[in-house]
């Protein structure tokens, strides 16, 4: 998710980078302080600048990864507890205590295992395989 969230940050950046600037705040000769050309220079640069920055201050690298692996925990915590928050809140069952054995006699969310005999049955598969006569073989 963060690595999407980079990107469409990354790529919205460019778009920005190459639209048209508002002419009423160009700088005293017409032209715009930055063009795009120094932008990414200037980017390029950064990135050079980031790309070392673990080699600088290792220490620093090692909290900040700590930290983004604490914060995808809690997202996929989050994520679990909004998840079971729906399905027992619109599951056609009513929930049941955690804990309790539901209706199967075992531990199940809601709208799993509700297909009926029919509905596991094979659909209609049409008439019989017949042998279809082939064409007879050319001479080489």
């Amino acid at each position: 998710m963060i690595r999407f969230l980079l990107r469409v940050a990354f790529w919205l950046s460019i778009v920005v980078l190459f639209l048209p600037s508002d002419p009423a705040k160009q700088g005293e000769n017409g032209r715009t302080q930055v063009g795009p050309v120094e932008a990414l220079e200037v980017a390029h640069a950064a990135l050079d600048d980031a790309r070392d920055f673990c080699a600088r201050r290792p220490d620093t690298c090692v909290v900040g990864s700590q930290a983004f692996q604490t914060f995808g925990q809690k997202a996929q915590h989050g994520a679990k507890l909004v998840y079971e928050f729906l399905s027992d809140r619109f599951a056609e069952t009513p929930p049941s205590p955690r804990g309790e054995a539901r209706v199967g006699g075992a531990n199940e969310r809601p709208g799993r295992h509700t297909l009926t005999p029919e509905d596991m049955a094979p659909g209609w598969n049409g008439p019989g395989r017949k042998s279809v006569p082939l064409p007879p073989r050319r001479p080489a």
